[in-house]
């Protein structure tokens, strides 16, 4: 008798080892198809020149599905009713969605931004108060680098409400600035001398040609709006360099920069 419980404990022994080695190794397999799944999929997508968050996007929805189907498959290995599972985890969904709703408008969010594309992995943009280089378009969230180098994570659901400018999407920018002279000044000598050093700058584009033009009367002084076009990657350099330039230049021509000024009259008291 007592042998007989010990080849039953034994036999359940190596039966219950054995499912939970089949078990192991099926995990271990279905990761590793889930991981060649993904790359066949990346792959595919890269040849077809698709956009890289929309290649971002499915793979996190690829991966969750294929988990979500491989713990069910384990769990009908042990013998767990997946059925009546399945069941509650919907009941459990349409609950979770409920109490989730900002998520469910942030995975919506970025269902639209794939198909609007209004940026893609890649672009300068700013919205919702921030702006940086687009890293990586998630389910649920926008990854943006600044120019300071931060990281900023804007909800998708929140970001495809909002009004977005795209500083990359096209291949020239006008760059606007403005500089003051005196009002005793020569303004055609000014003009002149601004749009020499504009012609001689070889990144400053000829068509759309700049544009040099006394835009206001101000309280210190004339001020002269200078817009020169150029290529969307050069539209800093150009910026800074050419307001540099500008200044220099002015002042070696003996053309006042004004700086705000206010006169103060004093009156005498009557003794």
């Amino acid at each position: 008798m007592e042998n007989e419980m010990m080849q039953k404990l034994f036999s359940d022994a190596l039966g219950a080892g054995m499912s939970l080695l089949w078990s192991l190794a099926f995990l271990f397999i279905g990761l590793k198809l889930i991981n060649f799944l993904r790359k066949i999929i990346r792959r595919a997508l890269d040849r077809s020149s698709v956009d890289t968050g929309v290649v971002q996007f499915l793979d996190a929805l690829v991966k969750i599905a294929s988990y979500a189907v491989l713990v069910l498959a384990l769990m009908a290995r042990f013998g767990i009713q997946t059925t009546s599972f399945i069941t509650l985890l919907g009941s459990a969904g349409v609950a979770i969605g409920l109490s989730l709703q900002g998520s469910l408008a942030n995975f919506a969010g970025g269902i639209l931004i794939l198909i609007m594309k209004p940026f893609v992995v890649g672009d300068y943009i700013a919205a919702c108060g921030c702006e940086g280089t687009v890293m990586e378009i998630t389910l649920f969230a926008t990854i943006l680098h600044s120019a300071d180098n931060r990281n900023i994570v804007l909800p998708n659901g929140t970001l495809s409400n909002s009004n977005i400018t795209n500083y990359s999407t096209n291949e020239t920018r006008r760059v606007d600035m403005t500089v003051d002279v005196a009002y005793n000044s020569d303004l055609k000598h000014a003009r002149q001398v601004i749009e020499e050093l504009l012609d001689q700058d070889e990144k400053i584009l000829t068509n759309p040609a700049p544009v040099v033009a006394v835009n206001e009367l101000g309280d210190s002084g004339i001020r002269i709006l200078i817009r020169p076009w150029v290529n969307t990657p050069d539209y800093w350099e150009v910026k800074w360099r050419t307001l540099e330039r500008v200044h220099d230049r002015l002042n070696e021509e003996g053309i006042e920069i004004p700086f705000p000024q206010m006169s103060i009259h004093m009156e005498k008291e009557e003794a």
